[in-house]
């Protein structure tokens, strides 16, 4: 079945509902969200109506809240200096999961090109984004698709992707978008560098040496969204993303001004406004259970809004895929005591990540399948 009107998508949701055909129909199409919109669409087609969007509703957003922002102006250069950084972000990860930098060492120039670039890819025509439209993440480098979790997830998210399955820079050009692909390589080189250091701070923050995060392969794999939000004309109806938490080991978000991103800290949701000059990092599964609990993976969201489209773009660290790594992650030993037994079984990625693409974006962690 092949949608070819806005008014058969809707008759769609009116009547004889059958989910499996809409959901099928929306992803034959290729068009993703934005085709919708182009088709004329007035209407959130039911695939999208979410449960979640009562409690986005009436729950009060505390502003009183403040998710931190750290300066890491002086991190290389100044030992005082990154000693007090250290601390915010071990602060930072022990009571949020999330945090935003500023003075990080990427140009804004690069940042604001990146926007534009995933921006440009999106208004495309159609045809030009259908022929990287797959959802064979074991195949292809490089996918275009509305909701990596579409037949498994409760609700469709108002949103769509461009995907690269490892560092953009470590492609071959040709294999890159030519809309964005200059900016893309350079991005990724930006947020490899951003990483390491990253991780640095983090392991110190453990208390850990400078690379023990980078020798557990934290770093092996890089995974590259472009996520495009359509302005929605039924916000109330549906979420640009459902809640959840990330299953990697830390996440560095680039946003941009449309803001909708909201954390759920001290079980309030708390809005994260966006800001030219930062970008937020927050914390993954993964990092949460290595760590034992000390440093927190939390749920956050995105709001579907009527003016648009929001752009950002989230840059995964995780580990390696390959048949040649052997990596085991569980709690690491030198945080573990009498006093702080683990909490996590031993897992490898692919049986996490098998857990996670079977779920979907469902609101539950996949934490809970590892608790002993």
């Amino acid at each position: 079945m092949e949608l070819t009107s806005a008014e058969e998508i809707q008759a769609e949701t009116q009547s004889n509902y059958d989910r499996n055909s809409e959901l099928k129909a929306f992803d034959d199409s290729k068009a993703g969200v934005k085709g919708l919109l182009d088709a004329g669409l007035t209407k959130v087609p039911r695939m999208f109506y979410s449960e979640q969007v009562d409690d986005a509703l009436n729950q009060v957003r505390k502003s009183q809240f403040s998710i931190p922002v750290i300066d890491l102006e002086g991190i290389h250069g100044d030992v005082s200096k990154r000693k007090h950084i250290i601390e915010e972000v071990r602060n930072a990860c022990e009571k949020w999961g999330f945090f935003q930098v500023v003075n990080h060492g990427v140009p804004i120039d690069v940042l604001d090109d990146m926007i534009d670039g995933i921006r440009r890819f999106h208004e495309q025509e159609t045809e030009e984004k259908k022929e990287l439209y797959s959802r064979d993440f074991g195949k292809k480098k490089l996918l275009y698709m509305s909701n990596f979790d579409l037949y498994q997830a409760p609700a469709a998210n108002w949103r769509d992707s461009l995907i690269c399955v490892s560092a953009p820079h470590l492609l071959k050009p040709e294999e890159l978008p030519s809309v964005c692909r200059d900016i893309m390589v350079e991005y990724s080189k930006q947020m490899m560098q951003l990483g390491l250091t990253l991780f640095e701070l983090l392991s110190e923050a453990l208390g850990l040496s400078p690379s023990y995060l980078r020798d557990l392969e934290c770093t092996q794999r890089f995974l590259f969204l472009g996520h495009y939000y359509p302005a929605c004309p039924e916000p109330e109806l549906t979420l640009g993303t459902s809640k959840h938490t990330d299953d990697d080991f830390i996440t560095i978000l680039l946003q941009d001004q449309i803001g909708g991103l909201q954390i759920l800290h001290e079980n309030h949701w708390v809005d994260l406004p966006p800001d030219n000059r930062a970008l937020v990092v927050n914390i993954g599964d993964l990092l949460q259970l290595i760590t034992n609990d000390r440093f927190i993976s939390v749920n956050h969201r995105v709001l579907a809004k009527n003016i648009g489209p929001r752009i950002s773009v989230a840059s995964f660290f995780k580990p390696s895929l390959s048949e040649k790594s052997s990596c085991i992650y569980g709690p690491i030993k030198e945080l573990l005591s009498e006093e702080t037994p683990p909490i996590y079984r031993e897992t490898d990625v692919k049986e996490y990540t098998r857990i996670l693409f079977s779920k979907g974006l469902d609101g539950t962690s996949p934490l809970e399948y590892f608790k002993l």
